[in-house]
């Protein structure tokens, strides 16, 4: 099984007060970064996430760095693409996140939990719903945490969507998000869908991509 990096605030490629001047284009422009939404995080700041956030904005919210969004969808598409579909599981409690791993469940055969994670799905192999997955991504480390509890448990790594407030302690490689807006969840989720398909070569390119981000979109 692959390896994952734990993530740790101390060794943690910092950045400055400042977007971070990347080489590599962005997946998408920044402009739609922005105008979704992506950047935006809450009024609380977890150390952990310091080397993600941008700025402080002057009614104390917290931007993150889209720049780092961006790097991170191609890193967690990357290590996702070591794993059979199969041994993937998106999980995600929060409404706005429901639909996203679900169209990604119909479109890469990974395996979707939207709703309630139910207790011992992962660990009580006398459960009904019992099932044994390689890898998990988690919508919300703190929506999820139950989902995280029996992933530490089993030993699995973790991929987590995380906001400016979230704990890194148990998650291996986070991807720096608004991960409470539809908008915003939209977009990572159609961008991770999609770069996830080209590095298993399901998508041969941006345009072959047929999908839209509104595919992605929870109904209000």
């Amino acid at each position: 099984m692959p390896e994952a990096t734990t993530e740790n605030p101390e060794t943690e490629d910092e950045t400055e007060d400042a977007p971070s001047q990347e080489a590599t284009e962005l997946l998408l422009p920044e402009e739609q970064y922005l105008s979704s939404g992506v950047h935006i995080g809450t009024q609380q700041k977890n150390a952990a996430m310091e080397p993600f956030i941008y700025r402080v904005r002057n009614d104390g919210l917290f931007v993150l760095d889209v720049k780092r969004t961006d790097e991170r969808i191609r890193t967690a598409a990357r290590f996702l693409s070591n794993y059979e579909p199969k041994d993937i599981v998106f999980v995600s409690a929060r409404q706005y996140g429901q639909k996203p791993i679900q169209v990604m469940e119909e479109v890469l055969n990974v395996e979707a939990i939207p709703g309630r994670f139910m207790p011992g799905m992962m660990t009580n192999p006398e459960t009904r719903t019992f099932f044994e997955p390689e890898i998990i991504v988690l919508n919300d480390p703190v929506g999820d945490q139950q989902a995280l509890r029996e992933a530490l448990n089993i030993g699995i790594p973790v991929i987590a969507l995380c906001d400016t407030n979230n704990q890194l302690r148990n998650v291996d490689l986070c991807i720096p998000t608004n991960n409470k807006g539809r908008r915003s969840l939209a977009l990572v989720y159609w961008l991770l869908c999609r770069e996830l398909g080209k590095e298993w070569g399901v998508v041969e390119s941006d345009d072959d991509f047929d999908l839209e981000i509104e595919d992605f979109e929870a109904s209000l």
